[in-house]
């Protein structure tokens, strides 16, 4: 535990000193002004490390540069916001030592020193900055499992599919939180593919975590049953398996599937509460807007199939309402911008469709998670 005692009087240094290391605490510096102190703390190097200080004791009134003038320029550096400063001061000024603590100062000893004033402050900071430093270092290590946890996420989503009969894509933009939403694709089938994107409540972990439930069923429910209405009433059934009478939080998510077959030229689909998908169908475009309520709300949902055919070739957007938002506030002229984007430019890269529209969203950075998929048929 390093203490730094700054004071330009050699008298007080010697006093403040003895009583600390009487008290037991070794591990003193001892400085004569605030640029040593800048010295010490290394104040002008480009390095960001930590100068090692647990806490600084300072006199208020010194020569060239007074106490809160250092006090103010210390903790103004990112590094050194965290380190406790006491002041240890003659002055009875009330207005200065409010101007201290404004500073940013935790506490002030007033001189000639009390010994067990000095050693009960010292230990009341001590402890809050070790508290303090125990936060952090939780943090730190929360702020790691979130990012591991991101990436396990991002780990799930389906590679493209690119072959003789279609295109599937997507790009995902996640916010700085855990994700929500999910997107996969499978072939379930000769020439058959099933797409599907979701949106589940909220962020964070518990959101991720339900997300992450959800996903460990979806490939087999998708490959397994394929018709939508009977994956969409698998996945209803999963989440209410999670729901629980005494429970204040109901999770549910949104969502869109459908089944590509490209040799009956057909797309079959449910909404279930999600925002319609788009789709241009032989020029024509069309919105995915027949299913059911979101999933996990209730036990049992009567969901109606939409069904789409097309002669020549079809493409369809899927995309989530964080995409909604950033295209356009409040996100109700989102459908429109995609549909015009769909219909009057020849794209078949998601990422492509979202360069074109940026400009037009003034908006650099979503402010919630991001998903748009694209599925063209060849």
């Amino acid at each position: 535990m390093n203490i730094v005692i700054v004071d330009d009087n050699a008298t007080n240094l010697i006093i403040i000193e003895k009583i600390l290391r009487k008290a037991g605490y070794e591990h003193l510096v001892l400085l004569s002004s605030a640029k040593e102190l800048y010295q010490f703390m290394e104040l002008d190097s480009p390095s960001m490390a930590e100068v090692p200080v647990d806490l600084i004791l300072m006199d208020m009134m010194m020569p060239e540069i007074d106490g809160v003038e250092a006090c103010r320029t210390i903790l103004g550096q990112e590094r050194f916001r965290d380190i406790p400063i006491i002041f240890v001061t003659a002055m009875g000024d009330s207005n200065k030592l409010a101007e201290a603590l404004d500073a940013g100062a935790l506490d002030y000893v007033m001189k000639p020193i009390n010994k067990v004033e000095l050693l009960a402050r010292i230990r009341s900071t001590l402890r809050l900055k070790h508290e303090k430093d125990w936060h952090k270092e939780r943090d730190k290590r929360i702020q790691y499992e979130l990012e591991l946890a991101k990436q396990v996420q991002l780990s799930m989503l389906s590679s493209p599919i690119r072959d003789d009969k279609v295109d599937i894509s997507a790009v995902y933009r996640p916010s700085f939180e855990l994700a929500g939403d999910l997107y996969a694709w499978y072939p379930i089938g000769p020439n058959r593919y099933g797409v599907m994107l979701l949106d589940m409540m909220g962020h964070g972990i518990s959101s991720s975590l339900v997300c992450m439930y959800i996903y460990s069923a979806l490939k087999d429910t998708i490959v397994g049953l394929g018709d939508p209405i009977a994956v969409m009433q698998e996945l209803n059934r999963r989440m209410n398996q999670l729901g629980r009478a005494d429970s204040l939080i109901n999770y549910y998510f949104t969502a869109i599937y459908f089944v590509l077959d490209t040799d009956k030229r057909t797309i079959e689909y449910v909404n279930a509460g999600h925002p319609a998908g788009i789709a241009n169908v032989d020029g024509e475009i069309r919105l995915l807007e027949e299913g059911c309520c979101a999933l996990g709300f209730f036990d049992r949902v009567d969901i109606a199939k939409g069904k789409i055919e097309y002669r020549d070739e079809a493409c369809v957007l899927l995309y989530t309402d964080g995409l909604a938002e950033w295209l356009a506030e409040g996100g109700e002229n989102a459908p429109g911008m995609l549909m015009q984007s769909l219909q009057g430019r020849n794209v078949r890269e998601p990422a492509e469709l979202l360069e074109q529209l940026q400009p037009e969203s003034g908006k650099e950075a979503p402010k919630d998670d991001m998903c748009l998929v694209m599925v063209s048929t060849k």
